[in-house]
Order: structure tokens, then sequence, then C-alpha cells
């Protein structure tokens, strides 16, 4: 492996020291999780907050004796899942990547390989989601859809991209939602997209499609992945069962979580922040802090996700301070905003009740009610439009953001 790849891997993973053994395998890059540094966001209650009495119940998982199990071609065809797939998922989806469909997948991608195409993220990539955030350390979920399919991009986490490549488009607009939430928040430096720190504080970021061929959009598509993110996200639906935070932005990734129990969970909704729809709500959604929020009265204090990731910009002792201020600043905005009440004057300087005001009055009460209904007739709309072009969406979407 050259040294410009290890070097890659180990700003990739973080806290995680890369390895090399005699034997060269994939395995050999990547050490033992660290829970503490993925669940927490710095504080002892967080840690504590964040292993529920569900979570911390390891299944039971002999993986020497699973893999004495597997017959010589399904060895060799789960040989990465085996290598780099974290056990506390493997435990939970051994029986799922031994189905005929999955193992089809697998011949799928060899035949790839065999053809000498291009295929992102890197294969040691494919599963780094799952090295990131072990199961038991999932506090929230953001569904994505296909990988960036250009060079020194997708390394297995949605949305997030390697240095040098700065921010795309969408990750770019996620940065402005934050910051509405989060007035301190602060971007990484030149621009970057890494988004590691989050997904070791117990975000997973999983695509619905873990790889593709360079340069073309959806070409992995239909073959099997959808399948299994979906059963990755069922499975954190049905035994994180203190609840976790779902985030869905577009019609793709929102029926991905149609059966999530909204009464256990925390299920949050949005326009996609692409470009192409962010300005139709996405900015003023809310929900990164709606996340903290939610989790505090699940788990306490300090089991929030710390949004930041470039923490050293403001100390968190200023962060409090900083946001109750500009809290105040919004509320005396709003009260400036108010217009003064008209009074109406009669021609000897007598008030009296005006007929035209009253008239505006009702005007404007009836002027809610039809806004209110065409809001709705508005997102039934969309709805249709995105049902409609789901796929042309994704397309562009993948292709430029």
């Amino acid at each position: 492996m050259s040294s410009t790849k290890r070097k890659a891997l180990t700003t990739d993973e973080g806290n995680k020291k890369a390895r090399t053994g005699g034997n060269a395998s994939i395995t050999s890059f990547f050490g033992v999780p660290k829970p503490v540094a993925a669940v927490t966001n710095g504080t002892a209650k967080g840690l504590a907050a964040a292993t529920a009495p569900e979570a911390t119940s390891v299944l039971k998982f002999d993986k020497t004796k699973w893999v004495e199990g597997l017959t010589e071609e399904q060895k060799q065809l789960l040989k990465l899942e085996i290598e780099t797939l974290d056990d506390s998922w493997l435990a939970h989806l051994k029986d799922d990547v031994k189905s005929k469909d999955f193992l089809e997948l697998k011949k799928f991608l060899a035949r790839e390989e065999k053809a000498g195409k291009k295929v992102f993220p890197p294969k040691e990539d494919v599963y780094s989601w799952s090295r990131h955030t072990p199961f038991h350390t999932v506090k929230v979920v953001i569904v994505g859809q296909d990988p960036y399919h250009n060079h020194n991009q997708a390394h297995g986490l949605a949305f997030s991209v390697r240095p040098p490549t700065p921010a795309p488009p969408s990750l770019r607009n996620m940065y402005i939602a934050l910051k509405k939430d989060y007035p301190t928040f602060t971007p990484p430096a030149k621009n970057g997209g890494l988004l590691t720190p989050w997904a070791d504080r117990g975000v997973l970021m999983l695509n619905t499609c873990l790889t593709v061929r360079a340069h073309e959009a959806n070409s992995h598509s239909n073959r099997g992945w959808e399948k299994f993110t979906q059963r990755v996200i069922d499975l954190v639906a049905s035994k994180r069962t203190r609840g976790v935070v779902f985030m869905a932005w577009g019609t793709p990734a929102g029926k991905r979580v149609i059966k999530v129990d909204s009464k256990r969970h925390l299920v949050l909704k949005a326009v996609h922040p692409s470009p192409l729809s962010a300005a139709r709500g996405f900015f003023d959604c809310g929900h990164f802090k709606k996340a903290n929020e939610w989790l505090v009265t699940r788990y306490g204090e300090g089991s929030e996700i710390e949004w930041d990731l470039n923490p050293a910009a403001t100390p968190p002792s200023m962060k409090k301070e900083v946001e109750k201020e500009v809290e105040k600043e919004k509320e005396k905005k709003t009260k400036d905003d108010v217009p003064p009440a008209t009074v109406a004057i009669s021609k000897d300087g007598v008030e009296e009740k005006s007929v035209i005001l009253e008239k505006e009055r009702e005007a404007g009460k009836a002027g809610v009610a039809v806004e209110d209904k065409n809001a709705t007739d508005s997102e039934e709309e969309d709805e249709e439009d995105s049902t409609e072009n789901d796929k042309l969406f994704q397309s562009f979407v993948s292709e430029n953001y």
C-alpha cells in the first residue's frame, strides 16, 4: 500500500491508528473502535446518557465461529464485510450478508472490478460509517442517497468529502442551516467538508447506495444496496429502543423512514439541501437544534451532538452566551417590526371606528386562511413533482452536489 493512501486513511479514521500487518489485509488499517470518543461531546454525563441500558447490551457474536461456518465462496465474496464491517453491526447483519440477494450484489461488484471499472468509495471505505459510528453509539441518522462519484470525494459517509476537496453545494447549505440554529457554528477550515467528527459523536451518515461507478451517477442502484441499507435503518429503529433522531431530506430519504415509529423516535423531514430545493424550507428547518433538544429530553444534559466542526473557533464557555445574545437580537428585531396601531380620526378630532380598517382586518383574516390552503396545495404539488422527478433529481444531485 502506498504511503499516500496510508496517510489518507490515517486522516480519515481520526483517532484510529493505521496499522500494517504481515498479511497486508484491509483489517490491518483499522483499530478497535473507541466508543468514548464516538458517543460523547466531551462530558462524562454525555457518556452515561449515550450508553443507555439497551445500548450497552452487546449482542453475543462469535465472529470466528461464524466465519468458519461460511462456504469458501461466501468467504471470498464476503471478504470485505468480514474485514471492514464493524463487529457491532456484523453481529446484527450476519444473516443479511449471507442472503442470496446480497451475494448477488457482491458478485456484481466482483465483475465490475474484474472488468477494470473504477468504483467509489475506495474499497476500504465502503463500511467506514460502521467503524466511525458503532451500532451502540448511534444517536442521529442522516439518510443520504448516492455516493459522490469523482476522485477524492466519497469515503463512506453521506455528504462528507475528504480534504482538500471543498464542501459540495449541498453540504454548504447544511452549514447555512446550522449557522441559523447555532450562530457560533464554524465549518472546517478552507471550506472543508470532512464530517468524521460528527460520525465519531454518534451521527450515522448512511447513503442508500454504498458504491458507485466513477463518473456515473446511480450506476450501482437497484443492485441490492438499497435492501441492505434499509435493513440498517430498520435495525436502528427497532433495536435502539430509547430512541434516536432520523433526518430525512428529500422525497427518496423520506420513503426510507416511513416505517419508523415516531412515538419512540424523532423523525425530521425537509426538502433536500441541494441548491435545487434548499430555498423551499431547508434553511429554516431547524433540524440540528431540534435533534439536540430532543436528545436532551430523552438522555439528559450532555447527550446532545456537538455540531461544530471547528470547536476551537469559539470556546464552549462562550457559546451559550453568544447564542443568548443572538436570541435577544432576534426578539428585539421582531418587536421593532410590529407596525404601530392605526387609529381613525374624524374631522372634528374625535376617534371613531373605521369601517375601512375593519374591512382590512377581515380581509387579512381571510387572507391567512387562503394562504394556509395554498400552502397545503403547494406541498401536495411538490410531492407530486418530486415523485415524477425522483430519478432525474437523484442523478443531478449525485453529479453536482
